[in-house]
This record gives C-alpha cells, structure tokens and sequence, in this order.
C-alpha cells in the first residue's frame, strides 16, 4: 500500500509532500517493496541533483540487445563503514559560527537517516590542525628549543573552541558515526626542522609522540567522543603541505611495533591503527610495512586517497595481505572545477570504484568551506571547494555533497557489497542493506541515452540513464 501511495505521488507531481511525510525515506522505516524499486537521479546536463524519479516496477521484458546488470547476493565481499567527509576544523568553525537553528537543522539534513537527510556515517578529523584550519597548532605546542617528554602540557584546547562542540551536536544526530583522527603534523619540537611542515619525526620521541596519541584518544573519550581509529600520518610522502611529516614506509613499520601498537596495548584501547593515508600510486608503502610481522600484529588496514595511481591499486593490497581492511579516506574538488566533470570522475572511481576495490569507507575532502574557500593555514589550500559552502546561515549544496549523497542516504553501515556484472559503459556497485535492501549505484559513461536491465534472482527492470548521469537503485 505503502509504495502504491509513493507512485500516485510521483505521478502526481508532489515530490515535496513525499519527502516530507517520509514515503521516500531512505531510512530503515522506508523499506521498498520487493517489486517497486526507487530511484534517485543525478543528471548534470540538466541540472538534476540528486533528484528522486518515478519508481520501476519489476517484471518488464528485456530484449537481447539490452545489458543486463546482474546481482548475485550470495556472493559476498566487504561490510561497509560508512560515507562520508573530513570534518576539518576550518568546517567546525564554519558551523559553530552559524545561528543554532541553523546549525541544527543543517546536521539534522547531513546526519540523519529520515525523509530529506543524506545520513552521513563516517567522518574523518584531523589530529591537531590540518591545512583546513585557520592556523597552524598541535597540541603540545611549546616555544622553540623546549621538550615536554612527559606531555605535561597536552592540551586538546584548540579543539575545544569548535570541533568539540560540533561532534557533540553531530552525536546528538547520530550516535553510532564512526570518527578517524589523522595527524598531519607533529609538534614541532619532535621534529627534524622544528617546523610544521616537512621534517620527519625524530627517533628520540617515536616514545613521547606515540603517548600523544593515547592522550588524543582518551581525551576525547573523556568529552564523550569515541576515535574509532587513527592513521599514522597524513600523506606521509607530502612533506610540502602546512602542516606536514615525512614518514617513509620503514619509520612508520618501526614508529607502530615499537611504539605506538605497544603504546595503544598499554592503555587498553581499541582504537584501530590505520596505515599509509596516501595516494594509489604507492601500493608498495602499505605493503612493506604489512610485511613487518611485529607490526602488523598492531594494524587494522590501510588508506588511500587518489591524486595519483589508480583506484584498482587497493586490490593490490588486498590481495596481499586479504585479512587487513582498506579504506577510502581523502579526495578533493577543486573550485575552479566543473560539476559534470567532478560527478562523473568521483562516481566512477570512488563511490563505485572505491568499493569494488574492497574500501570500507568513501570519504571526500572536505565537509565545509565558505565562498572564497576559507579558511586555510598560510601555505594551506587556497582551492579546496567544501561538500557544502557556509557563508553565516547561509548553505549551498556543492558537488562533493550530492557524490556522497548518492551512496551514504542508502548505504548505512554494516551494508555488504555484493556481486553485479560489470557491464561495459555502465560502472556499478551494489550492496545489501542490514534490512534487506539492494542498492545499486550505476552510471552512464557514454555520450547517447543507455538502457539496461537490473535483474535481482528472477525479477529484472528495465533503466533508462542520461550521458554521463548516475543514479541509484533501493530495490
């Protein structure tokens, strides 16, 4: 009754009152019958984004010539942590500066799992400040030439200002998010140059630094913020960013068995030890420290981001060492760039990509920025386009935000990815919903109309996308 209620309505015309009562939900509640599939579109040559469409009803007969986009659900591979962005400091500011009924209604719409909200479930945070932040800081900053061994003056006060605030809001949202902290730098007086970028980490302090992040851990459990995980360093072959660390595959392999996994064991933390954080063209990096039993016993997987290599680049890992997980951590959108060529690049290689390479997580760069794209540290980037543009209450969707909202509105944590043919033109990914629902995220590569089928066990519909459109399928 349910879904023959949401056809009359989109016939009908009355989108909003559909999503306003909740018919179209993509939460649990909003389950899809087995024969009625919903569908969202995003068509950039006609300035649709993210929009729903009249439903397909399964049961339509599919000619030869027509592919078809088969789903085998028995055949099963990652569980799912979640899509989402990086949570910069520069973002908390933006949002903590917003009026709270703004703000509220703002997280409600990224975090939430009803009606119009988009359900972002993992957020990446940086460990001090990123180059999204208005300044440089850590969290042991101390004047030049003084040591604090001990990290007597450790100090998660920076974050107290706004990103602490935010989280607790967000939280309040979604209990159950997932959060990884990532260091770009560490203090200065570990460093090689006593600078925030570049430098590499000196051998004396692998002790001292490996105890900061168990103060960075357990101070924010003690603000009620769980860190599921950490990654060692932030693109640790990029010593060019403010702030930034050199760390070659060797050193982080030594800083993690000798320090830092023991570190975390000492203080009885399950936080997960995430290696690399750093582009594909490196599958070798991750791989030489796996290849260190004594560290590997510490780790949980490996990140990527994607400004070199290619996206098939995760297998490789996979394939070496298959009980370790891999994550999709880190991607910008440049604001200079179009929105059909960033659509169709990130569709294919990381919201379909990512996961058919065994990702557990898609994350984008960044979560918020204002029009000019501030705030950023001296040296920062200058160009780095936020999933949402902040300008004090005012809020323009950009395109990172509606990438992400094709996956993480449907694809709620605990979702397996399971078998779909990959069918020429028509990248897809498909996923089992802890409820039962399959969703499958296809795309048309070509510059003409495609239609398709998509059969799930006996049932088949027959699709129609636009060039270089996407949409999503809740079967």
């Amino acid at each position: 009754m349910r879904s023959s209620l949401t056809l009359i309505l989109l016939s009908a015309g009355l989108l909003a009152f559909a999503v306003g009562c909740g018919v179209l939900s993509g939460s649990k509640s909003g389950r899809a019958s087995t024969g009625l599939v919903q569908v969202w579109l995003t068509n950039p040559a006609q300035a649709e984004r993210f929009a729903v469409q009249p439903s397909l009803r399964s049961g339509a007969i599919i000619t030869a010539d027509v592919p078809i986009i088969a789903i085998d659900e028995q055949q099963r591979f990652q569980t799912m942590d979640g899509f989402g962005y990086t949570l910069t400091g520069g973002s908390a500011m933006l949002l903590h500066k917003m009026t709270p009924e703004a703000r509220a209604k703002l997280l409600r719409e990224l975090f939430g799992v009803k009606d119009d909200a988009i359900g972002i479930s993992y957020l990446r945070l940086s460990i001090g400040a990123s180059d999204l932040d208005d300044r440089v800081f850590s969290y042991n900053d101390l004047p030049l030439g003084e040591t604090d061994p001990t990290l007597a003056r450790f100090s998660l006060a920076p974050d107290q200002e706004h990103l602490i605030p935010v989280l607790k809001e967000i939280l309040a949202v979604s209990p159950d998010i997932k959060l990884l902290g990532s260091p770009w730098s560490p203090p200065t007086w570990m460093k090689t140059n006593a600078n925030s970028k570049g430098g590499s980490l000196k051998p004396e302090w692998y002790d001292a630094y490996a105890r900061y992040f168990v103060k960075y851990v357990q101070g924010y459990a003690a603000e009620g913020i769980r860190i599921d995980a950490i990654t060692v360093q932030n693109e640790p072959l990029h010593p060019g960013n403010n702030p930034s660390l050199l760390m070659l595959a060797e050193q982080q392999a030594t800083f993690i068995k000798s320090n830092l996994g023991p570190a975390f064991k000492a203080a009885k933390l399950d936080t997960k030890i995430i290696i690399y954080d750093h582009n594909a063209d490196k599958p070798e990096y991750p791989i030489t420290v796996l290849n260190d039993p004594e560290a590997r016993a510490y780790i949980d997987g490996s990140a990527f981001h994607l400004y070199g290599g290619q996206i098939e680049a995760l297998s490789k890992v996979h394939a070496a060492y298959p009980d370790k997980h891999l994550y999709f951590t880190e991607q910008w959108v440049g604001s200079k760039t179009k929105f059909a060529d960033n659509f169709s690049w990130h569709i294919k290689n990381l919201v379909i990509g990512a996961p058919r390479n065994w990702a557990r997580t898609v994350l984008e760069w960044n979560l918020a920025a204002d029009s000019q794209q501030n705030p950023h540290t001296p040296g920062g980037c200058t160009e780095c386009r936020g999933a949402i543009t902040i300008d004090g209450d005012s809020v323009k969707r950009e395109d990172a935000y509606y990438i992400i909202a094709h996956a993480s509105k449907f694809v709620q944590p605990g979702s397996v990815r399971v078998a779909s043919t990959e069918t020429t033109g028509l990248p897809n990914v498909a996923f089992r919903t802890p409820d039962g629902q399959l969703v499958i995220i296809v795309q048309n590569e070509g510059t003409e109309p495609k239609t398709f089928g998509i059969r799930r066990g006996q049932q088949t519909v027959t699709a129609t996308l636009p060039p270089g459109a996407a949409a999503t399928y809740v079967w």
